[in-house]
């Protein structure tokens, strides 16, 4: 659904809004603008200043970091009725981000200025209280992240990379270097394992994508058994 920019319908969208205070919903209607990014278009890059608070609507963006040796780590995404968290964190601190984000699919956004932002956090409490629960919320995934990342098995990660992306299919259209991007770990070392699981009958690797013959055996390995 298409917004103007003075049309405040989209707060459907984020109902802990829904109590916003008058004062907060005209800031809004006059400063708030509406967005739109294509697939591939790169939200914001590593090193760049944060000019706005950005509420999506609609399609969603991936959140990476990526190493001076060009390794990438998937963060976390950003679908409709989010926030970004570093986002928040750098309009906060008043720091430029830490990491870069790209569309995946189209994307249909909210995008409150910096003042505007501000302004809102010292005088609407319903909007800061939606801003610090999504942030909240956002921190606490990412510590999950670090969790995996730290603490878990490769194999089992991937493991259940591969179990939810087949959730619904028998087959993955992903490539190794995708896989690998998603478990923040080396192209390489992502293909050992899955040839390994190829070799013991669980999978079928194939050209961009991966078939899944044996998912109790991944799930198996997924919960540490």
């Amino acid at each position: 659904m298409l917004y103007a920019d003075n049309d405040l319908a989209w707060l459907a969208t984020f109902p802990a809004l829904a109590g916003l205070e008058p004062e907060a919903k005209d800031k809004l209607r006059q400063h708030a603008r509406i967005a739109e990014a294509p697939v591939g278009a790169v939200g914001y890059r590593e090193g760049s200043p944060c000019s706005a608070y950005v509420m999506r609507l609609a399609g969603r963006s991936r959140v990476q970091k990526i190493s001076d040796s060009g390794r990438e780590i998937l963060l976390y995404r950003v679908g409709p009725g989010e926030t970004c968290v570093l986002t928040t964190t750098c309009l906060l601190g008043r720091t430029h981000y830490p990491a870069e984000t790209i569309v995946e699919e189209a994307v249909h956004d909210v995008v409150v200025p910096a003042q505007t932002f501000h302004q809102l956090m010292l005088e609407s409490e319903v909007f800061r209280r939606f801003v610090m629960s999504n942030y909240g919320d956002l921190i606490s995934d990412l510590i999950v992240l670090v969790d995996e990342v730290a603490f878990r098995r490769l194999e089992a990660r991937l493991a259940k990379l591969l179990l939810e992306a087949t959730h619904k299919n028998s087959a993955v259209a992903s490539t190794h270097q995708q896989i690998a991007a998603e478990l923040g770990s080396a192209r390489e070392v992502v293909s050992r394992h899955l040839k390994e699981f190829e070799r013991k009958g669980w999978l079928q690797l194939g050209r961009g994508q991966i078939g899944v013959l044996d998912r109790g055996a991944l799930e198996r390995l997924a919960q540490g058994a």
